[in-house]
């Protein structure tokens, strides 16, 4: 009777250490999809009081509006994973745009609240993308412990062979991740072989996931063979918005003269002037951009990388003005009728890595992040 009690015992503690083990492993996948957002059934109305007009004081509204909802929204949910990094670029870029320093001061305190760290994985892009905003507070007061762990964790991956079996950077979304982590630590520390290591890697992505014919990226090698409905090709609109976004990102932080710079500039022109030419007539992307009769429902957040990334390349002379500009004026209008009144910003896909459905009023902090962006960069185009 005893040994028999014993035994169940046991078979229980190891039961229960092995749903341990599983809830362990998937934690991370939940809390960083619930912390990141959420598409509630019933978000409210539609807000009423924004304009499209490309002048300073409507994008500006429009941007508060949206950052102040986001900030309250996260609170309690903020992290240093990648979802919340792009939200950060977002919000520093908002600080600086609006004069608004609480959405400075509130990144500021994630980051001390973290003490600087970046991700656990290593050698894993996601978990590097928070070293860029580190980088912005270290260019600003220059204090070595800003950098320290993602100087560390750089050096670590510099010294990291590469394997042949497998990229280094595998997935396209790596390329907005890690490579301007790389770019701003050059520029940071004066030390060149962190930008000829991105320069590298960037090529070795590039070489594998970019589509010179149509001029845009897979989101991964699994769709090389993939076709959708229309037996079209599958690329995924947040990918590539995640790319155009990426290359803007290294372009700004890249010498003049360095000696690949052309090609970033020819990459990025080939493929704005490609995802221009799948605008919809409602000034937005589809989750797929060469299917968009099976993805209906617009999505922000590769609209929302595609604007600013046009609106930088306007801004910094890569791209004509006069083809451009019209593009994202009609995606900056058409973003905005995805704001709800109280400032959720909606039409946003989950997390994911290939085209999907979602509801309308589905928000994801990245998303938020890539709109900040765009404002941020029209604001620099709009008149007064």
């Amino acid at each position: 009777m005893k040994k028999s009690f014993l035994a169940v015992l046991i078979l229980s503690f190891v039961s229960l250490h092995r749903i341990a083990a599983v809830a362990q492993i998937s934690l991370p996948i939940i809390d960083e999809r619930a912390a990141a957002g959420d598409e509630p059934d019933d978000p409210g109305p539609l807000a009423s009081d924004l304009f499209p007009s490309l002048k300073r004081p409507a994008i500006l509204k429009a941007m508060r509006k949206v950052a102040d909802w986001q900030l309250q929204h996260s609170e309690g949910r903020y992290n240093i994973q990648w979802t919340f990094a792009a939200l950060y670029d977002g919000l520093l870029a908002a600080s600086k745009t609006t004069g608004d320093g609480r959405y400075h001061d509130r990144v500021l305190q994630v980051a001390r609240d973290n003490h600087w760290e970046i991700g656990p994985r290593f050698a894993h892009a996601d978990d590097e993308a928070i070293g860029l905003t580190y980088l912005a507070f270290y260019a600003a007061d220059r204090k070595p412990e800003e950098i320290a762990a993602t100087r560390d964790g750089m050096d670590k991956l510099l010294a990291r062979p590469d394997d042949p079996k497998k990229n280094l950077w595998w997935w396209c979304d790596a390329l907005y991740m890690a490579p301007p982590v790389l770019a701003q630590l050059s520029i940071a520390t004066g030390d060149r072989r962190y930008l000829d290591f991105m320069n590298r890697e960037w090529w070795i992505t590039s070489g594998s996931l970019y589509d010179p014919t149509e001029h845009l990226y897979f989101r991964d090698d699994r769709f090389f063979m993939m076709h959708e409905a229309n037996g079209q090709k599958v690329f995924w609109s947040r990918g590539n918005g995640w790319v155009l976004a990426g290359l803007a990102f290294v372009l700004e932080r890249m010498p003049a003269d360095y000696p690949d710079r052309a090609k970033y500039e020819q990459q990025f022109k080939d493929m704005a002037a490609r995802i221009a030419g799948l605008q919809q007539s409602d000034g937005l992307w589809r989750a797929s951009l060469l299917d968009p009769g099976s993805y209906p429902n617009p999505e922000i957040s590769g609209s929302g990388f595609f604007t600013y990334a046009m609106a930088w390349g306007i801004h910094h002379k890569l791209l004509d003005r006069r083809k451009y500009l019209p593009a994202v004026k009609k995606s900056w209008a058409g973003m905005l009728t995805h704001v709800y009144a109280d400032g959720r910003l909606g039409s946003i896909q989950p997390i994911g890595g290939e085209p999907g459905k979602f509801k309308p009023s589905s928000s994801y902090v990245y998303g938020v992040g890539a709109f900040l962006l765009a404002g941020s960069e029209l604001s620099q185009l709009a008149g007064k």
